[in-house]
């Protein structure tokens, strides 16, 4: 339990690192990074666990979304989407890094920008519905604007993952 607690804690302090963009109501944050850390770190069951916790804790009230906002309104609100998007996320990566796709840099960015496209998965459709904005509007603020940070939160977690496992040694499952 204090893995999966340790988890959700991690994606809540990478939500206070955030960018508002304007236009959209969307901000950009770290959040995403803490997924899918933890995801390759608690693997499949521990790592979706460590996000429903996250959410939970959340829509409780306690201020761990981005901007220290909560409550159930958030999840219900336009970036919502994005928020249950980390528990798919979270279980395709930690699914793949149980496998061990999370021990080289050049295995791991493709499976970290593939937990980044999950989020997007879910979030956007959201965001169409929940905003009501048409499909090329929410592709032009809930995912063109997030490309960048994406890809750049991908290979920090793909360079810094396979170094924290050569420091820990093999994984004991």
């Amino acid at each position: 339990m204090a893995l999966v607690l340790g988890g959700a804690l991690l994606t809540a302090g990478l939500a206070q690192v955030s960018l508002s963009v304007p236009g959209s109501p969307v901000p950009i944050t770290g959040q995403s990074l803490g997924v899918i850390v933890a995801a390759a770190a608690l693997g499949p069951a521990r790592g979706t666990a460590a996000q429903l916790l996250y959410l939970l804790m959340g829509a409780a009230g306690l201020p761990f979304f981005a901007e220290g906002a909560s409550g159930l309104e958030r999840i219900l609100g336009a970036t919502g989407g994005y928020l249950v998007g980390f528990v798919p996320a979270a279980f395709l990566v930690g699914l793949a890094a149980r496998r061990g796709v999370d021990r080289r840099p050049w295995t791991a960015l493709p499976l970290f920008v593939v937990g980044q496209l999950a989020v997007f998965a879910v979030g956007l459709p959201w965001l169409v519905l929940s905003a009501r904005l048409d499909v090329a509007k929410a592709l032009g603020v809930g995912f063109t604007p997030f490309l960048p940070g994406g890809l750049l939160k991908a290979a920090i977690a793909a360079v810094l993952l396979p170094l924290a496992w050569r420091l820990v040694g093999p994984r004991k499952e």
